[in-house]
Parts: structure tokens; sequence; C-alpha cells
């Protein structure tokens, strides 16, 4: 709900380019944010509403404002009543107003007042007409549904296979320190403790809509139905999510000494993520990271099992427990997958898609940054911390796998383009380990020198690929002006010419590199 202050370049090249893409796939309606860009709340802004979105992308639906957010531009200090926060929506293109009512209470009186052309709320009627019209509601409201569909869709077990797929596929394996995972025939006793381990409302998540608990699987149920009757699984809470009583710590120490294993699912509930979920701190919540300590002390090896919708601040995790999951929300599927993956079923494929800081206060902190006039370095005066490393704890595009994999041979198809051309880039991954694997190969690209500071990194391409022990495939990406191309100092997008760097690798440190030079003139 923030105020936000960022520049139109900010905006164009980090922001806008995931809504241009879905526009150019043919999103039919988009909803107007709660917070201001520069002073100007979105539910008000002509610029981004109008200008940019329907002027300058085409977009053709419709616009439909946030929950209450026409009425909110009243606390936004740009509108003195409800008649003229509609008006000053209505102006900006907003064509929906949800819940607020003022269009249907408070606009007819400014129709008739000459206050609000009868032609602006005719193209606005227009849009929603006709996006009703292109989804069929005129002859079907309902679009088929009825409460036997329901009963047959839902949950139904091709239904219930995806989200477990699905589920099995975003987990991320952050550290597997004596291939303590997976979990093999020899560990015969697993204790599984935590607050989230058998907590069917977190399972869902923030925002889950009319998801309902009882449908989904816990990770504890997950692991004993997966155990079967070979292994012993013992469970206890050991705390709360938030609260900081410790009287359930010694029931979960004595269960980690009887143990071969301990699970520990520890993180934020459901609903402490997602909108209106702000945390003042990134650590484990309550007094999960005492527990957290209490079993680690215990000498049984721990295998550590976020339930998380941001990234968490684990520093001591990854300094002491040999094994590190990150569930994040799986659904109702949860504990079948996390299960899939803890005892090697599936081969974690998951990559992170948001950096993982060491600290809060490294907070912005995001692989795509800038170069300072002072890069981090030894002398005093460069930019970095004091008291711990510039690096992420676990950066962007990282994921660990119960495999192992290659890089090599990295080429270009030319060593020089023209702008406006493209660029062909083909690597070699090998899987180099035991077992069946799939890798997230990431294209990255670093403009050297150009009229504006670049981001030492962009991610320009990812190409996802399942491999035999021993396998290998030659992937290819293509560099477009898209991915080679910046807003120049006129705020126009060019490829500007000069020399141009790719990297090739598992995430967004390291791997191969290459050079190449985008020379001056369009054409291929």
């Amino acid at each position: 709900y923030n105020t936000v202050d960022v520049s139109e370049r900010t905006l164009r090249e980090i922001y806008l380019p995931p809504y241009r893409a879905g526009v150019d796939a043919g999103a039919g309606s988009i909803m107007t944010s709660f917070n201001e860009i520069g002073g100007i709340p979105s539910h008000a802004n002509r610029w981004l509403v109008t200008t940019l979105l329907r002027d300058e992308w085409k977009f053709p639906g419709f616009v439909v404002s946030d929950w209450t957010g026409v009425e909110e531009l009243r606390n936004h200090s740009v509108a003195g009543s409800r008649a003229d926060a509609g008006l000053v929506a209505l102006e900006a293109g907003v064509d929906m107003d949800m819940v607020s009512r003022i269009y249907l209470e408070d606009l007819p009186a400014l129709v008739r007042a000459g206050r609000i052309p009868i032609a602006t709320v005719d193209a606005a009627v227009r849009r929603v007409l006709q996006a009703k019209r292109a989804l069929g509601l005129f002859d079907d409201p309902y679009r088929g549904s009825s409460v036997e569909r329901e009963r047959n869709v839902l949950l139904a077990p091709e239904q219930r296979q995806l989200a477990r797929t699905v589920a099995q596929e975003a987990v991320v394996l952050l550290k597997n320190e004596g291939t303590l995972l997976p979990l093999g025939p020899t560990r015969h006793t697993l204790a599984v403790i935590g607050p989230l381990a058998d907590d069917h409302v977190a399972a869902l998540g923030s925002w889950a809509g009319r998801g309902d608990p009882r449908d989904a699987v816990t990770p504890l149920d997950g692991i004993k139905a997966r155990a079967g009757t070979g292994s012993e699984v013992r469970y206890a809470k050991g705390c709360g999510i938030v609260d900081t009583a410790t009287a359930g710590f010694a029931e979960a120490v004595a269960l980690a000494r009887q143990a071969d294993v301990a699970l520990l699912v520890l993180g934020e509930a459901g609903d402490m993520s997602g909108e209106a979920a702000s945390r003042s701190s990134l650590g484990l919540p309550g007094v999960q990271q005492q527990l957290l300590e209490a079993v680690q002390a215990t000498g049984t090896p721990v295998a550590l099992i976020l339930m998380n919708g941001r990234p968490l601040t684990v520093q001591w995790a990854a300094d002491h427990v040999p094994a590190i999951v990150e569930a994040w929300f799986l659904g109702v599927g949860t504990g079948p997958a996390l299960a899939g993956v803890l005892f090697g079923d599936v081969n974690p494929s998951g990559k992170l898609p948001v950096t993982f800081p060491r600290a809060v206060g490294q907070i912005p902190i995001y692989y795509n940054h800038k170069n300072t006039g002072r890069p981090a370095g030894a002398d005093k005066y460069t930019s970095k911390y004091t008291d711990l490393p510039s690096s992420p704890l676990f950066p962007f595009g990282y994921g660990l796998s119960y495999t192992s994999f290659e890089y090599r041979d990295l080429k270009l198809s030319a060593p020089s383009v023209a702008a406006g051309g493209t660029l062909n880039v083909a690597v070699t991954v090998t899987n180099t380990g035991a077992r069946e694997g799939t890798e997230v190969a990431q294209l990255y690209v670093h403009d050297e020198v150009a009229s504006v500071t670049r981001p030492v990194r962009a991610l320009a391409g990812f190409r996802r690929v399942s491999l035999r022990p021993g396998e290998s495939r030659t992937l290819e990406f293509t560099l477009t002006p898209r991915e080679l191309g910046l807003y120049d100092q006129r705020m126009k997008f060019v490829v500007e010419p000069g020399k141009f760097r790719v990297y090739v690798g598992g995430s967004s440190v390291g791997g191969l590199e290459r050079e190449f030079e985008v020379r001056a003139g369009a054409g291929r």
C-alpha cells in the first residue's frame, strides 16, 4: 500500500516488462494498484492507465480498480469527496469500480451536471461489455458451471496429480552437506518436528481464496505415507509459529535424540506473507530459531524444511544445518510433493526466483544491481558492508540437485551482430552424476559500456532440460534487441553499439562467459 518514488527508466526496464508481456499475450483486463507512483495514485494516473497502457501498448481490454481503490483516492488526498474520486479515476481510464460503488451511486449526478462527458462513460461501458461478450457471458453467464461439474472437476485425481507435480517442481534444495538427502532405506526412525509440520492452513499459503484446508495434505501426513511400514515416524510440534512458549522443546529434543534424522518444518504462517503482511525482521518467527538450535545440538542430522512466502534470513541454519529445503507454500499437494523430494522419488529442480539475504540490513538485494563508482574491493572506501559479505546467502536462480551438471562449449553464432539483429547462443549441459535430473540453464547478458548505467547481469533466457546420467544436450538461446536494448538519455529504446558479455550457468553467479560486439546500424 505504500508510496513509491521510482524513475521512469526503472519502471520501464524492471517493473513494466512483465505487464507488457501479459498484454502482448492477450490479457483482457488489468487492475490498478493501491500505491502511488511519484505522487500520483495508480487509480488517478492517466499517464499510466491511458497514455502508456492504451495509447502506447494498444491494450484493448478494460481496467478495473482494486478493492475500494477509487474510494481510497480520498485517503491519498487527491479527491475531496466520493464524487471527485470517481471523476478522477474515470478520467484516468479506470473502467470499473470494484466495491466502493462510487461509479454506480455518485457519477450519475456528475454526468447530469455536465462534469463528465457521456462519451467518457460510453467508452468505459463499451470496454466492459466487449469483455463480457468475448467471454460469452451474455449467452451463458455461468460458463457451464454447475454443482455437478464442480464436484467432478475440483480435486479430481488428475487435478491433484497436477497440483503435486507443480509443487514438486517448485521445491528448491538450498543445501545438502554430506548427501543427507535423499533419505535412504537405512534411516528407519524419523523425527518430524515443528509448528508447520502438521498445519493444514499454512500449506495453502496466502490468498488461498476458496481453498479448503481440509483438502491439504500436510508435510507430516506426506512423510508418514511415503515412509511406509519400514520406518517409524514420530512427531512433536515443539512450539507455535509466533508464540514464545518453549514448553514443547523437551519433547522435540527427546524425539530428535532417538531418531536417525530430524526433519524440522519451520517458517511462516500462511497469512504472514502476501498483501498486508509486512514484517520488520525476516528471521524465523517466535522461538523457532531456538527450537532449531536445540534440536541441532542433539547431534542428530537435521534437514530444515522452510515454509514461507518470502526469503528468510537463515544464516545460522546455513552455517550449522547439513540440509535445507525451501518448500514455500505448496498447496493441497504439499505432503506428497515434499515427501517425494525428501525420499528421492523426485530429484529437486527448483531455482530461486528471488535473492536470499544474509541479514535484513542487506535489503534491497538483487542480482541485477548496478555497479557504483566504487565497486566492492579491499579498500575501505568501496561499496560493501563492514560486518558481513556483500554477497547474498543464496543468489537468484540458485538451486541444487541430487545429481550434478557440467556446462561446456559455450558458443556464439557470430563474433558480432548488427544493432537490430539477433545472435544465437549455444551451450552443452551434461549430467555428470549418478541419477537422472533436471537442470534450468540460465543466460545472462551485460552491456559493458553504454550511454546510461547498466546492470552487472540481466536474465536473458532460461531452458529446462532433463538428462539421464552421462547424457549431454546442447541448448540454444537467441538474443534479440529486446534483451540487448536500453532506454537512452532521451528515454528512447535503442540498441547501442559496443561490447557485450554473456554468461551461462545454473544460477546468476559464475558460469561460462563469452564476449561479442554489437555493430552500429540495423539489420541482421
